[in-house]
């Protein structure tokens, strides 16, 4: 390969981590906005610059003369934008994670506000008695 074929590969594999990492960026903002529905919207596109970028990452991990020749102004522009990316990610993670936390917490009080409010009566007659709440679990499918 020439520096201009690693070159080229450089520059594009920096195109693509700069896409995924501003698509990434802009589910982050959704998310800590509290808007997890903006994020969805974005969910296609992120999973195919993903897919992309895991295929090229892993090629060069084999073949690492496939960057090896570019210029060294490239490759250091490769570096920043990979951890500009991992940066994002980490953000993104913890962004998940909290609405995880508090899509949970809602979902356990509207269980718990459900059974409170379910009439639990027994029997008849001057003997009987209220039995203790049934528990209802609710579950949800990942896609919601």
């Amino acid at each position: 390969m020439t520096q201009s074929d690693n070159d080229t590969r450089v520059e594009a594999l920096i195109v693509l981590t700069d896409r995924l990492t501003a698509a990434i960026a802009q589910q982050c903002k959704a998310f800590e906005a509290h808007r997890p529905q903006d994020a969805a919207a974005s969910m296609d596109e992120v999973g195919k610059l993903a897919n992309v970028y895991r295929r090229e990452s892993a090629e060069v991990r084999l073949q690492p003369a496939l960057v090896a020749g570019a210029t060294p102004d490239r490759r250091r522009r490769l570096v920043q934008s990979t951890e500009a990316f991992e940066a994002v990610l980490s953000r993104h993670g913890r962004a998940v994670m909290a609405s995880k936390t508090v899509t949970e917490g809602l979902v356990r009080a509207v269980a718990e506000e459900v059974v409170s409010h379910r009439s639990t009566g027994r029997g008849y007659g001057p003997g009987a008695k209220a039995a203790a709440p049934m528990s209802t679990a609710i579950a949800l499918d990942r896609q919601a």
